[in-house]
């Protein structure tokens, strides 16, 4: 299955230019609240149609500017699943998920395998308003797959749950994604949730995509500093280059040695919290430990540089039993050079 989008959208004083494709079974949209992911998803849907562009699923044109192309949303294929979940406030469980079911042969066994499938038996004669917030949701994905679509697009499907119950129903999503071979469209700000359920991943910022490529691939190292930002990167520098593979963060008012000559249409150093330690790397400098903030499993260091204008952020597993002491360490390749 594959997904291209290439579209542009003028919104009042927002402009949304969006150009991506994807082949994975589960690709992710990652940005902030406002940046056009959600517009995206209801331009693939139909819901809104672009001033231009072209859309395409599995081979088959959804909207073609150029070529006076715009399918109905009842035509496309696409199963959106809201926000809110959008269920029919006066039908049951069950009605809310047969009323999407056109061919009426083995109707009823289509229904029963659902309700099954996603643990709706004891529920399915009950109303929305008479059930929980993850059994709407359930109801919600029964009845997107009841309407056999060839691609599943979830809005921030999970952001309105519960930690347990938001984790327990990633986990069966991906699960039923596997198991259905059906492909997914993933939108959300919550990085933790994008890299948990998707192969594949498209940073969006203020209306354009400034990067794509795997999830891990794209979480691990990046050249664009809106992504690094928006997946998570506490600790951004402006740099001046000193030499080939020597660099200032003026921020933090230390020198770094990188594993690759620095490029000059470099302009920031980036580094991941977890990257920075108490206990060896290639690049070491002098640091003073000025807050510590505990969590459950990790605790957070709050470094200051003598002469540094940002303060660095250090986070580690809280069972390592390492000295903290004045020497903090990072390695080359944990640098990230970003434009």
């Amino acid at each position: 299955m594959k997904i291209e989008v290439n579209i542009k959208k003028k919104l009042g004083n927002f402009n949304l230019d969006i150009n991506f494709s994807s082949d994975s079974l589960r690709t992710g949209i990652l940005g902030r609240s406002g940046c056009g992911k959600s517009v995206t998803l209801k331009a693939i849907a139909g819901i809104i149609t672009p001033d231009s562009g072209r859309i395409v699923v599995n081979n088959r044109v959804l909207y073609d500017s150029d070529k006076n192309i715009n399918l109905k949303p009842q035509d496309r294929k696409v199963g959106y699943l809201f926000q809110n979940y959008a269920l029919f406030p006066t039908m049951t469980v069950e009605k809310n998920i047969s009323v999407v079911i056109k061919n009426k042969a083995n109707k009823k066994e289509k229904i029963n395998s659902l309700i099954s499938k996603f643990g709706l038996e004891e529920i399915r004669n009950k109303f929305p308003s008479q059930i929980s917030g993850g059994q709407q949701q359930r109801t919600a994905l029964a009845r997107l797959i009841a309407s056999n679509p060839e691609i599943i697009m979830l809005d921030e499907a999970f952001s309105a749950l519960d930690s347990h119950l938001r984790e327990q129903l990633q986990l069966d999503m991906i699960n039923f994604f596997k198991e259905c071979n059906i492909t997914a469209l993933i939108v959300s700000h919550d990085r933790d949730e994008i890299y948990k359920m998707t192969d594949k991943i498209v940073v969006v910022d203020d209306g354009v995509v400034c990067s794509s490529g795997t999830t891990k691939g794209i979480f691990k190292s990046t050249e664009n500093v809106a992504t690094a930002m928006l997946t998570g990167c506490k600790n951004i520098s402006e740099i001046e280059i000193l030499g080939n593979r020597k660099i200032l963060a003026k921020d933090w008012n230390i020198v770094l040695n990188t594993n690759v000559d620095v490029d000059i249409s470099i302009k920031y150093v980036g580094v991941r919290a977890h990257d920075f330690n108490f206990d060896k790397g290639d690049n070491e400098f002098t640091a003073k430990v000025i807050n510590t903030v505990e969590s459950l499993f990790e605790n957070v260091y709050i470094l200051e540089v003598a002469g540094g204008k940002k303060n660095i952020w250090l986070k580690r597993s809280n069972e390592i039993n390492t000295e903290i002491g004045s020497k903090v360490f990072v390695n080359s390749e944990s640098l990230m050079l970003l434009k």
